[in-house]
């Protein structure tokens, strides 16, 4: 389930430590506590990193050996009413022909930083795209969009409303809450769309269908995922649209500064600039396959130690700015991350 980008206000001086250090060379010692608790081994040598260069701004490393599932927006319908009403997919196709991550980090950020409403950001949006100007297939036909309970969605729901408006369906929008409330919704039919993830409703409808100790259909093959989408979704009455460009999906942040200072711009330069790294995020990315590690084991990469924060939220955005972590875990579609 994606969570609403936090805003996090921090007045933070940019601390230029470029090369690299032993750990704690950011203000404390080899052996002392990190922030969140975590320590490096006491009374051994430490594995030596690039000290963590502070700064306001957030810059994605790419994942370039696909460590992620993807995670691209993507409509899904219910299948009765898109049977009834043929052109309502290539209505929301439009959209997700004009939909990047860009876009999507900067509609998050109109709306979680610069603090317009999902339907203002919505107008702007489908106006800037030339969306407004659709042929009038609609007939009237009506379509309820649901929006999960957090910004990005709500956003994304204003958007296909608008434009299926355009088109001359009679839409209206409503916040449903979590997945498990609205994708039983969505199959019944009392809603019509909602603007959904990939990689993520993959695995709720493959856990729901086969159980939860499914093997995973998700992947990092977009078009591998999006055909068992599909398989999944006609066994319970959905359909879908064609992905956008857009991925919400967890992703590895540093400071402009730090990839600056080091000429980063994948996971892989930074396994190969440095020897050591300290790493935030959430208290379970020591266990999990897509956090640290994948990091080791897929990139190579050397972590001296883990800071236990939260999963992309203000306290990892705020110890990645305050340099205090070196990498974090954000998602890849944040407001923060706009340049």
């Amino acid at each position: 389930m994606r969570r609403p980008p936090v805003l996090v206000a921090i007045a933070a001086s940019v601390l230029v430590l470029a090369g690299c250090g032993t750990p704690g060379s950011s203000g404390g010692a080899a052996g002392a506590p990190t922030p969140g608790g975590s320590t490096t081994a006491a009374g051994t040598a430490a594995t030596a990193v690039c000290a963590p260069v502070a700064g306001t701004q957030l810059v994605v490393l790419q994942d370039d050996k696909h460590l992620q599932t993807v995670d691209n927006v993507i409509p899904a319908v219910n299948a009765k009413a898109a049977a009834s009403s043929p052109q309502l997919v290539s209505v929301l196709d439009a959209v997700s022909a004009t939909l990047d991550t860009s876009k999507l980090i900067a509609l998050n950020k109109a709306v979680d930083i610069d603090r317009q409403t999902s339907s203002q950001a919505a107008t702007q949006f489908v106006a800037a795209q030339q969306l407004g100007t659709q042929q009038q297939v609609g007939h009237g036909a009506k379509v309820l969009v649901g929006a999960a309970n957090f910004s990005e969605s709500a956003t994304l729901a204003a958007i296909y409303a608008d434009v299926l408006k355009a088109a001359g369906f009679e839409a209206s929008t409503q916040t449903i809450g979590n997945r498990e409330t609205y994708e039983p919704a969505l199959e019944r039919g009392d809603l019509t769309v909602v603007p959904e993830y990939a990689g993520t409703l993959t695995e709720f409808l493959n856990q729901k269908i086969n159980g939860a100790g499914a093997a995973a259909k998700a992947s990092s093959n977009l078009d591998a995922t999006v055909t068992a989408l599909q398989a999944l979704g006609q066994q319970v009455g959905l359909t879908f649209g064609k992905p956008a460009a857009a991925q919400d999906q967890n992703a590895f942040a540093v400071t402009k500064a730090f990839a600056d200072a080091h000429s980063l711009t994948t996971l892989s330069d930074l396994a190969k600039s440095c020897s050591g790294i300290v790493l935030g995020g959430p208290p379970e990315c020591p266990t999990r396959p897509f956090c640290e590690p994948g990091l080791t084991g897929t990139y190579g990469l050397k972590i001296s130690s883990f800071v236990s924060l939260d999963a992309g939220g203000p306290l990892t955005k705020a110890a990645l700015q305050q340099g205090k972590v070196t990498l974090g875990l954000v998602f890849s579609s944040d407001g923060s991350l706009a340049s």
